[in-house]
């Protein structure tokens, strides 16, 4: 029997329950919910992670703030290709784990970690040697390039460990473990936040180094998050292990990677380009309207990550299904997360309605600056449903990728 519940709130009266492998919608959204909530809670900590920087320096002044945020587009682009590959790890890793090719998608993570060594050593030297020309770019000033520049080198030096843990946390989340994600990339906050009271204002002993120490303090918990996960495939007997696997070159893989990941690259840079010719402009205009706009971004980024977590479970638990060759169970799956989509939203909306006058006073004191981001939130509510439901569409068809 039809669970009413279901029928009535999540708009499912047309389909079968129980599925051809005897699977409940019940379940379907359980499964979702369970690979959805840590991946959310993983992609809130990583963004949560610049934004303990931005927090954490506002107390020196909009012209810190600036600088941080300066960092955040730059950083992004830099980490594209990264991304991308990490995208097609996630969707070719689901496909393998659904055939039942354990052997197919450790080989797929061994492919990807050499990939993205080769990117990590490109774009380490490139955000080092090129920092200040990508800040000019993005719009940096005389008040806030200085520190901009020292934060961005800073980081720098830390985005080879980042690239390994992207592709590591890529991997779990297609085999659906992204708690395990989630726990290094706590850990990985929880360090950042400790060393940022410590080195930003000086604090039991360690001197106080401002800007640069909120750039040393996320260099830190980036290469703890990377130990953390280095464990996850060498230090335990697990479906992912790579103990004792030797490393054998397999074009088949790497097409896969390629194909899934190119279409995502595409996507990331469009993207990222507005973002970073819409921080330009803004910069244009003064250091506290462009620290206003860094705020309203930390918080709005903060609202898309429960959608990102929605999108990569069902990126996961759609490339299983097609790869146990079910696909009325994955077309399902893409209904499942439109439904949780707009609850979702609905519930965002609610959530930033109410908090817009308290969400500037975590990052600034200054009253007009937070009247200005008060005002930039309630406009920010009209684009959050389409927001939202394009990263969870985008999740949906990676995991349909042809491989």
């Amino acid at each position: 029997m039809k669970n009413k519940f279901f029928e009535r709130f999540l708009g499912f009266k047309d389909i079968k329950d129980p599925m051809e492998d005897g699977d409940t919608l019940a379940n379907m959204y359980a499964s979702l919910l369970r690979i959805a909530w840590p991946a959310a809670l993983e992609g809130l900590l990583l963004t949560l992670m610049n934004s303990f920087d931005t927090m954490m320096v506002g107390k020196i002044g909009p012209a810190a703030i600036a600088s941080v945020g300066l960092c955040a587009q730059p950083r992004m682009i830099m980490l594209l290709l990264a991304q991308a590959l990490c995208v097609g790890t996630t969707a070719v890793v689901a496909r393998r784990r659904g055939q039942g090719r354990q052997d197919a998608a450790i080989s797929c993570l061994q492919q990807s970690m050499a990939i993205i060594t080769g990117i990590g050593i490109l774009i380490t030297a490139g955000g080092y040697f090129l920092a200040e020309p990508l800040l000019k770019l993005a719009g940096g000033s005389a008040e806030t390039l200085p520190d901009a520049v020292i934060y961005f080198r800073t980081i720098s030096m830390a985005f080879m460990a980042n690239c390994w843990t992207l592709c590591i946390c890529a991997a779990f989340r297609g085999v659906g473990k992204t708690k395990i994600t989630m726990v290094v990339n706590m850990t990985a906050n929880v360090v950042n936040v400790f060393m940022n009271y410590c080195l930003i204002n000086g604090h039991f002993g360690f001197p106080a180094l401002g800007v640069r120490g909120a750039a040393i303090a996320t260099a830190i918990g980036t290469v703890t998050g990377c130990v953390m996960a280095f464990f996850q495939i060498f230090g335990r007997d697990d479906y992912l292990s790579l103990t004792g696997q030797k490393f054998r070159f397999d074009g088949e893989t790497v097409h896969s990677l390629i194909t899934v990941g190119s279409g995502s690259i595409a996507e990331s840079v469009f993207m990222r380009i507005g973002f970073l010719l819409n921080g330009r402009l803004i910069a244009g205009v003064s250091t506290s309207a462009y620290a206003t706009n860094q705020i309203v971004q930390q918080i709005s980024s903060l609202t898309f990550t429960l959608g990102d977590g929605a999108a990569s479970a069902t990126t996961s638990l759609i490339g299983q299904s097609l790869g146990a060759g079910n696909k009325e169970k994955a077309k399902v799956y893409v209904r499942v997360v439109q439904r949780v989509s707009l609850y979702l939203s609905l519930f965002l909306m609610i959530f930033t309605l109410l908090g817009r006058n308290i969400f500037p006073t975590f990052f600034t004191t200054d009253g007009q600056i937070i009247q200005a981001a008060s005002l930039c939130f309630v406009i920010f509510l009209f684009g959050l449903f389409a927001q939202n439901l394009r990263v969870i569409l985008a999740g949906c068809l990676r995991g349909v990728a042809f491989l």
